[in-house]
């Protein structure tokens, strides 16, 4: 039951920061924005160097599979 009372008590005093601080609100959103694009930018870029080299990991193991079934025939 407290949690529930607490939960109201912060969504109340959120909603009244947010409409007393709404300017403060919208420029610390704008200075997140770049940051969160920075962020999401190098985790997609280490991803995708992940990706390629586990690819070319692969090629290589077919590559010695076929070679060890042509050396067993």
């Amino acid at each position: 039951m407290w949690i529930i009372l607490g939960g109201i008590a912060a969504v109340i005093l959120g909603i009244l920061g947010l409409i007393e601080w709404w300017l403060l609100f919208l420029k610390a959103l704008a200075a997140l924005v770049p940051f969160i694009l920075l962020i999401g930018g190098m985790f997609a870029i280490i991803i995708g160097i992940s990706s390629i080299k586990e690819r070319k990991e692969e090629k290589r193991e077919e590559a010695a599979e076929k070679s060890t079934e042509s050396d067993k025939s």
